[in-house]
């Protein structure tokens, strides 16, 4: 039984898309599991200022591509960095 990386991240249904904010130390091991869950599509990626002298986001939107993609699960991850160190 293979289950939906959202599912294992928040516990929700994986039909919908997830939106998770990590921490900058989180950002590896989350690149790594959602790899292994499948993401294996980087559909857009991004950044924003936060707050006029605050953190930085970093938003990747991931996509896992199989061979029927009618309703493909997705999940954007938001990484928050500080401006000293982006």
């Amino acid at each position: 039984m293979q289950i939906c990386l959202s599912d294992w991240l928040v516990k929700h249904d994986c039909r919908v898309m997830k939106t998770l904010q990590i921490k900058i130390e989180d950002w590896d091991s989350i690149a790594v599991i959602s790899y292994v869950y499948g993401y294996n599509y980087l559909r857009s990626q991004c950044a924003y200022d936060v707050a006029p002298g605050g953190l930085l986001a970093s938003v990747y939107h991931l996509t896992k591509i199989q061979y029927i993609i009618s309703k493909p699960e997705e999940v954007c991850i938001k990484v928050f960095v500080p401006r000293s160190n982006p």
